[in-house]
């Protein structure tokens, strides 16, 4: 018995050592609903478990990366992520897409690599732990519910709600609101009811392609879901409100949700990341048309403020200058053909130039670039009316049927979308772009092969590169 335990013990005090000893990088996975989290890691981790298809990334170019392999959970009181369900469900011989995300996850991934430069004769091979941190982008949305009271924040949701392109969503949950007054004694089936009818505002909204829908628990509610702390919805203010009413109950419940969801979030997770990626649906928004993309645009200015708070914020003591690299990816671009890739990144930095600058980035390396985390399609070029015009092919999600398509041509210059967008057209007048979704590709591939992408090696040195060297 004694053995046993001092065995025990002795493994622990090795491990944690090791832990010590080696470095850890914590990369944070973010991005709103259908940006392709998900996907995202599941192909990284099985190109960097496998890496034939990762040239860019210097330390497997030079040879150095001796061996990749999965490590037992790093956070017993965090979900691991499904790894081998997501990539089971990408390589059958009936693909599909795995699940999104609903909420956090992690995954610790391990490489031993050999040192580089004038090192390489004088150290051995040390070991790097990836721990990946996959959260749903629409909590970020929540950041600025910590800095409001339950008054401004009511007043700005019903702006929002009522104005174009959302109230025909909020409908039927403003004419609830029509029918209640705020100064009433609270009545429970009235406050379900009407956090209901906020919740399916919320949900069609983001279902028609906005991004701006917090607070983002009440579309991933998890075990919260029937809690007090998500039983609310915006209330127009009355003259008077006495303790007991629905007013008061619901800013009651608006405070416990910044203290029981909000603010635990930031300080045990956000907070301890030091890499992020953020990736983007740009395709997706501008498929829905201006006032989604706009939308996106102001979603991607709230969330990047989690990520450099002003020095007044409550979150600035917590983050100070931790998270040093931050890449924002387009995804999906295996829908364009190569030759408008460099279109596609030029958007995404356009949408997020102006919230990079607002976060005032000290301190922290950003990129963007336009990634494919699975490649579902192959480029074609095709004669049209005299021209050649590149599509891509692939097999429709909707039909399963494969087919060669060009969903449009984006402009060279950002400001052609963003311009529009911004001054609340109702649709794009020079030109329709039309995104197909693509199934999965079937795919054969051999025992140390994985499915191949776009760029996700670049994407990997850019993240982790550096820690490798």
């Amino acid at each position: 018995m004694t053995s046993s335990i001092a065995r025990t013990i002795d493994d622990a005090v090795t491990e944690t050592a090791a832990l010590f000893l080696d470095p850890v990088i914590r990369l944070g996975v973010t991005g709103l609903s259908r940006a392709g989290k998900t996907v995202f890691i599941t192909s990284l981790v099985a190109n960097l478990l496998n890496r034939g298809r990762m040239p860019q990334l210097k330390a497997e170019a030079e040879g150095r990366i001796i061996a990749a392999y999965l490590q037992p959970q790093p956070d017993h009181s965090i979900a691991r992520f499904a790894y081998e369900d997501h990539l089971a469900a990408l390589m059958g011989p009936e693909p599909r897409w795995p699940e999104s995300t609903r909420s956090i996850s992690t995954l610790r991934l391990s490489l031993k690599v050999k040192p580089s430069g004038f090192l390489t004769g004088l150290t051995g091979p040390k070991t790097v732990h990836l721990d990946i941190v996959d959260y749903p982008g629409e909590w970020l949305l929540d950041l600025p519910l910590m800095e409001q009271d339950y008054e401004t924040w009511s007043a700005a949701a019903l702006n929002i709600a009522r104005g174009p392109g959302r109230v025909e969503f909020a409908a039927p949950w403003l004419a609830l609101l029509d029918e209640t007054d705020p100064a009433a004694p609270l009545d429970e089936i009235k406050a379900r009811d009407l956090a209901a009818r906020f919740t399916e505002y919320l949900a069609a909204s983001r279902a028609s392609g906005l991004s701006s829908v917090a607070p983002g628990r009440f579309l991933m509610p998890g075990d919260l879901e029937g809690s007090p702390a998500l039983t609310f919805s915006p209330l127009p203010k009355p003259e008077k409100a006495r303790s007991g009413t629905l007013w008061r109950t619901f800013a009651t419940r608006y405070e416990a949700y910044k203290r029981l969801v909000v603010g635990p979030f930031f300080r045990n997770h956000f907070a301890r990341l030091d890499r992020q990626i953020v990736l983007i649906d740009a395709l997706g928004a501008i498929h829905d048309g201006p006032r989604a993309l706009e939308d996106l645009r102001t979603a991607m200015a709230e969330i990047l403020t989690a990520f450099r708070p002003g020095q007044s914020s409550w979150l600035a003591p917590l983050l100070g200058r931790r998270i040093d690299r931050i890449l924002f990816a387009a995804t999906k671009a295996d829908y364009l053909h190569h030759d408008q890739h460099g279109a596609l990144t030029a958007i995404t930095e356009a949408l997020v130039s102006e919230a990079r600058s607002r976060a005032r980035f000290k301190g922290a390396e950003t990129g963007a670039m336009s990634i494919a985390s699975v490649r579902a399609t192959v480029e074609q070029t095709v004669n049209r009316d005299g021209r050649e015009i590149g599509v891509v092919r692939g097999r429709r999600a909707d039909t399963g049927v494969e087919a060669a398509l060009f969903p449009g041509r984006l402009p060279s210059e950002p400001g052609q979308l963003l311009a529009p967008a911004r001054s609340g057209a109702e649709e794009w007048l020079d030109a329709a772009y039309s995104v197909t979704r693509f199934a999965p590709p079937v795919l054969m591939l051999g025992p140390n092969e994985a499915p191949p992408h776009i760029r996700l090696d670049r994407a990997a040195e850019f993240l982790i590169g550096d820690y490798l060297a």
